[in-house]
């Protein structure tokens, strides 16, 4: 009786002190879970697990762009410290952290508190060296990006949760979540090439923004895309540089858009290029009188409208086509809905509610309507790469991607041979790079301000196609109020500030894309026979 007595007290201890253990192991969790997820902005990590890594960023030749890369959160028990005070100094000192907002934090209410995320394995290892009883350090994951500032709207950025907020960041957030490697079409090298030159042009022109966009015709990838400036505070004027002006933002771009009007000309036969057409003071259209920005001869043929960028002329030459088949051809060039890709952001084109012969006319010289510079891109890949669809791409491609025709063969060739002509006897003459037989269009758009147009404060640009006769690349290029010394009057429009920096762009980029030079024509030795 005496040893069941005993064996049964033994039992009834032991159970009792199974319930005391899984109590202390219910209140350490409630602790946890609950007290210290209570702390204002910050969820205390209900396990040591790190965050799932994100998949690397590279661009199309393996550069790194982005990359998760591990980092500790610091928490605190307050009531743990021994010292609150010297604790908040010290690791104020440790971690670069405010010792006033520390001090603060510690005197709280809370049990258990978020001192500091993303902290660096420096940074950890010298608040580890301080010995601080009541500091907990959770595993966890920092996107970090090792070029800087370079292609920082076309990348974006995420939140301190790992999640996708701006530009490819979010566009592929879920591809990234799968972890591995994504390559990008973009070429770091000509992404610095003409980031490089666009700031130069900036600065040279005293313009308040620039841009531009580098694509592969064939295959819809984009190389290279800039906007600037790409860093500091907005400016005084409104320009903000977290915004990707490209794809973004909508503009009036100008005489560049006459590219369209002259496609929709040759594709319907409504003109021919030799046909002459009245240019003299301009061009009278119901009460209003289309003039152009430099003189002009009397008449003019049809392909000398478009070397010389007339406006009067390529109003007469868009009418033939008339407002419906105008609307109906630029939607089908993909110019009057939205353009996606996989970036986040995008834009939405305006453009006239009625449709008239006066919108016609204006539209055709690219005043009127408004669209991005990536859309505008798309669209003239798809007038010069043989006249199929081409749709823009951030991801390496390597491969033919053109679409459905949207314009013959036929047409396509025309338009070629149209823009190397304005480089060669026309407005572009500043972009022509010897060997690489570019072809391309000006533009200089007068900007609306409150429905008023402006003369002096222009949007110049310039697109530009190499080797024209077989194209591969676009480079387009944008300089927003270029003025200032050298840029004065005529000077100011693109032949003069976008044209040249275009022809900068592919002198640099060309040997870096290993396109062959087209043999140049000989130059006789003088003396000799």
């Amino acid at each position: 009786m005496v040893d069941a007595a005993i064996h049964q007290r033994r039992i009834v201890m032991a159970a009792g002190i199974c319930v005391m253990a899984f109590a202390l192991i219910g209140i350490r969790l409630l602790d946890v879970a609950v007290l210290k997820g209570a702390v204002t902005g910050a969820v205390a990590p209900a396990t040591e697990t790190p965050e799932p890594l994100r998949a690397d960023i590279v661009d199309r030749n393996g550069q790194l762009l982005a990359r998760d890369l591990p980092v500790s959160d610091l928490y605190a028990t307050p009531q743990a410290l021994r010292d609150r005070a010297q604790a908040a100094h010290d690791i104020a000192a440790a971690a670069d952290i405010d010792e006033a907002h520390l001090v603060r934090l510690f005197a709280g209410k809370h049990s258990y508190v978020l001192v500091a995320r993303k902290l660096t394995p420096n940074v950890v290892d010298r608040l580890k060296q301080l010995d601080i009883r009541g500091l907990e350090f959770e595993p966890a994951t920092k996107r970090y990006y090792p070029q800087g500032d370079a292609a920082v709207q076309v990348l974006g950025a995420t939140d301190q949760n790992g999640n996708g907020l701006t530009g490819l960041e979010r566009g592929l957030d879920a591809k990234l979540r799968a972890g591995g490697s994504v390559a990008l079409s973009l070429d770091m090298r000509v992404q610095y090439a003409l980031a490089h030159e666009a700031e130069a042009a900036r600065e040279q022109y005293h313009a308040i923004a620039a841009g531009g966009i580098v694509m592969d015709v064939n295959s819809g990838e984009i190389l290279a895309m800039v906007s600037l400036p790409d860093s500091g505070p907005v400016a005084s004027d409104g320009t903000n540089p977290a915004r990707n002006r490209m794809a973004r933002d909508v503009y009036e771009l100008g005489s560049v858009f006459k590219i369209f009007s002259f496609t929709l000309a040759m594709q319907d036969h409504t003109t021919r290029l030799d046909e002459t057409f009245p240019i003299g003071a301009g061009f009278k259209i119901g009460r209003f009188t289309i003039h152009d920005a430099e003189h002009m001869p009397a008449t003019l043929a049809a392909r000398d409208i478009l070397a010389l960028s007339s406006n009067a002329g390529t109003a007469q030459i868009a009418l033939r086509s008339g407002p419906d088949r105008q609307r109906a051809f630029l939607e089908s060039m993909g110019l009057l809905s939205p353009i996606h890709t996989e970036l986040a952001e995008t834009a939405a084109p305006l453009y006239p509610r009625h449709w008239g012969d006066v919108e016609t006319a204006t539209v055709g010289f690219g005043h009127g309507i408004s669209v991005s510079p990536l859309a505008f891109v798309a669209a003239a890949a798809s007038v010069v790469n043989g006249g199929r669809r081409i749709v823009p791409t951030f991801l390496k491609r390597d491969a033919d991607a053109r679409g459905e025709q949207v314009i013959s063969p036929e047409t396509s060739a025309t338009m070629r041979g149209l823009l190397r002509y304005v480089v060669t006897d026309g407005t572009g003459k500043a972009a022509d790079v010897p060997g690489y037989d570019v072809g391309g269009k000006t533009g200089s758009a007068q900007k609306n301000d409150h429905g008023r147009y402006i003369a002096h404060k222009l949007l110049t640009s310039f697109c530009a196609v190499f080797p024209i006769d077989h194209p591969r690349y676009l480079v387009f290029v944008m300089l927003d109020e270029p003025h200032g010394a050298g840029a004065e009057g005529v000077m100011a429009l693109a032949g003069h500030t976008a044209a040249p920096l275009a022809g900068r762009v592919i002198a640099r980029i060309a040997p870096m894309l290993q396109m062959p030079m087209a043999a140049l024509p000989a130059v006789p030795v003088k003396g000799r026979s």
